[in-house]
């Protein structure tokens, strides 16, 4: 019998690990201090998503029900700080700029899927749980758009490409 919304949280936890492994190897492969420090926060956020959506589905297994999700607030002092280093470390034709903007693409899908369900839930609480994962994903995605920017920006004051 299919169960739609234990499909998607089984997606969502396969999401996530392979976010969490991602994260882990570009922080191992990076040569800033500051971007290993960004993509192991990353790694370590996954795991939070990993941890949550297992309960729910821990939960959903037992009940057929969502349970409503704590309210998550980051601290983006730390983040904002460090971003201003990974800057200083690195450029836009690097490893590390490379893993930024792909990782943009996998937080995307993630915003996607977390966005769609949240939409097609009929479940108040399975609506919040979605709806709260796709707003995660959407921070994260906000970093990583705001540095990949960055980047591209000091690349091409680096090599004067601007026309005027």
């Amino acid at each position: 019998m299919e169960n739609k919304a234990l499909d998607i949280l089984k997606t969502a936890i396969l999401l996530e690990r392979k976010g969490k492994a991602f994260y882990t190897q570009a922080a191992r492969n990076s040569e800033s201090k500051s971007a290993k420090k960004i993509f192991e926060m990353m790694a370590e956020e996954e795991d939070e998503h990993i941890d949550f959506l297992t309960k729910q589905a821990q939960n959903y297994i037992k009940t057929n029900t969502f349970s409503h999700p704590e309210p998550h607030h980051e601290d983006d002092h730390d983040v904002e700080i460090l971003t201003e280093k990974i800057k200083e470390e690195i450029n836009a034709a690097s490893f590390e700029a490379a893993a930024i903007s792909a990782a943009i693409d996998f937080e995307n899908r993630a915003i996607e899927i977390y966005s769609k369900r949240a939409e097609e839930a009929e479940d108040p609480a399975e609506k919040e749980v979605y709806q709260m994962l796709a707003d995660w994903e959407k921070g994260h995605h906000q970093l990583l758009h705001k540095l990949n920017e960055d980047l591209k920006e000091q690349i091409w004051n680096d090599n004067n490409f601007w026309p005027f």
